[in-house]
C-alpha cells in the first residue's frame, strides 16, 4: 500500500515526531511512504522510511500549494492521503485528495475549539478523522458534530527503545547544565506558549524552593514567550533555580536524568512529552487538561492536578519531591504503561486498520 503523508509543521515538535514514528512503523510493515512537507522543515531531514517531497507552505492562509500537491497525488497515485497537521494542510490536503479521487484520512492532534461549521467544511473530504485522545474525540463529535462513525481514536506513541531509563543520563544532565549533582532536577518539556502553563509553575516555585532549596528546574523548548518568561524568572528571583535550555535534539539522552517531569498545560491534545518522560522512567506530575488523563492514571503512573490550579500543582509537586519512594513507584508504573499501551507498532497497526477502513468504504 502506498501512503502520501502531508505534514505542514516547520519544527520537529510532538506532532511531527509522531509522523516520523508512523512512517517508520509503516515502512517496517512493508508500506511505501511519501512525505510531503514544508520546504526547509526539520522533519525533512529527520524522517526515515519515506520519499520526501518539500513544497513551499506558508501557513493557514496559503492555498497556493494546492495545485502542486494535487499534481503530486496524481503522479504518485497513492492508495490513501494522510494529512497530519493544520496550518492549512487540513483544508488543502483534503481538497487535493478529493479532486485527485483518492481517499483521505486526517489526524487531529489538538482540542482547540474552532467554529463548528468551518471544521465540518474542512473535514468533509476525509473518510476518517483520527483523534489522538478522548478529549479531541469529544471535541469532534460533541462540538463539531461530525458523524461518530467517521471519528476514530488513535493514540500517539513513543519509541520506548529510544526513550528509556539510563544510568549515565544523570551525569550528562548535570554536566550539560552545570547543576550540582545533589540537586533535585525538575524538567518541563513544552513549547514556550501560553497554553503550556509555564507561568503557573513559576507562580508555585517560590513555595517549592522554600521547602526544597536544592530544586533546579529546566525549561526545555522554544517559543514566543521566552523573553517574558526570562523577565518573570528574574522578577521572582528564580534565576539560580531555573534555566531555559532552548530546543534540544538530545532529549532522549538527557530526560532519564530528571527526578520529576512537570507538565502544567492548560490545554493539551494528548501530551507527547508526558509519554516520553514515562517511557524514560521519570515520575510525572501533570495537569488533567485535554487528553492527559488518557496517559496518566492518577496515583498509579503519575499524579494529576486540576488544570490551572496553582495550589493543586504545588501540593502535587511537594508530595512527589518529598517522597523518593513514590517517585520510583510512579516511574516504574509509567514505563510499564507506555510499553503496553503506547508503542509505535500499536499505533502503526491501528492506522493500517484505518486505511483499510476508508478503502473498503470507498469500494
Amino acid at each position: 500500500m502506498r501512503i502520501i503523508h502531508v505534514e505542514a509543521g516547520r519544527h520537529l515538535y510532538g506532532g511531527a515526531r509522531q509522523v516520523c514514528y508512523l512512517v517508520e512503523g509503516l515502512a517496517a510493515e512493508g508500506f511505501e511512504n511519501i512525505l510531503v512537507c514544508a520546504r526547509g522543515s526539520e522533519i525533512a531531514g529527520a524522517v526515515r522510511g519515506a520519499t520526501v517531497v518539500e513544497l513551499p507552505m506558508g501557513g493557514d492562509l496559503d492555498v497556493f500549494w494546492a495545485g502542486p500537491l494535487r499534481k503530486l497525488i496524481k503522479a504518485h497515485a497513492p492508495d490513501v492521503v494522510h494529512v497530519h497537521s493544520r496550518r492549512g494542510a487540513d483544508l488543502v490536503g483534503g481538497r487535493g485528495a478529493r479532486r485527485a479521487g483518492v481517499p483521505a484520512v486526517l489526524t487531529r492532534r489538538v482540542d482547540n475549539r474552532e467554529p463548528a461549521w468551518w471544521a465540518r467544511l474542512k473535514y468533509r473530504p476525509y473518510g476518517v478523522v483520527a483523534a489522538i485522545s478522548s478529549a479531541v474525540e469529544s471535541e469532534l463529535v460533541d462540538h463539531v458534530r461530525l458523524d461518530p462513525g467517521r471519528v476514530v481514536r488513535v493514540a500517539s506513541a513513543v519509541d520506548a527503545g529510544r526513550y528509556r531509563p539510563g544510568s549515565s543520563a544523570r551525569m550528562r544532565l548535570t554536566e550539560t547544565f552545570g547543576i550540582p549533582p545533589e540537586s533535585t532536577v525538575v524538567g518541563v518539556i513544552a513549547q514556550l506558549i501560553p497554553r503550556k502553563g509555564h507561568a503557573l509553575l513559576l507562580h508555585c516555585l517560590p513555595e517549592i524552593i522554600a521547602r526544597h532549596p536544592d530544586v533546579r528546574v529546566l525549561l526545555f523548548g522554544r517559543g514566543p514567550l521566552e523573553r517574558s518568561l526570562r523577565r518573570r524568572i528574574a522578577a521572582r528571583s528564580l534565576s539560580e533555580h531555573v534555566q531555559l535550555t532552548g530546543f534540544r535534539n538530545d532529549l532522549a539522552e538527557l530526560m532519564p536524568g530528571l527526578d520529576l517531569l512537570v507538565h502544567p498545560a492548560l490545554r493539551e491534545g494528548l501530551g507527547v512529552a508526558v509519554l516520553e518522560a514515562m517511557s524514560a522512567g521519570v515520575a510525572v506530575v501533570a495537569s488533567d487538561a485535554g487528553g492527559i488523563p488518557d496517559i496518566v492514571e492518577h496515583e498509579r503512573s503519575g499524579l494529576l492536578f486540576a488544570a490551572g490550579d496553582s495550589g493543586d500543582l504545588c501540593d502535587a509537586m511537594l508530595r512527589t519531591l518529598g517522597d523518593e519512594a513514590l517517585r520510583r513507584r510512579l516511574a516504574r508504573a509509567g514505563r510499564e504503561r507506555v510499553e503496553s499501551r503506547f508503542s509505535v507498532q500499536r499505533m502503526s497497526r491501528r492506522y493500517v486498520e484505518v486505511y483499510n477502513r476508508v478503502l473498503s468504504t470507498r469500494s
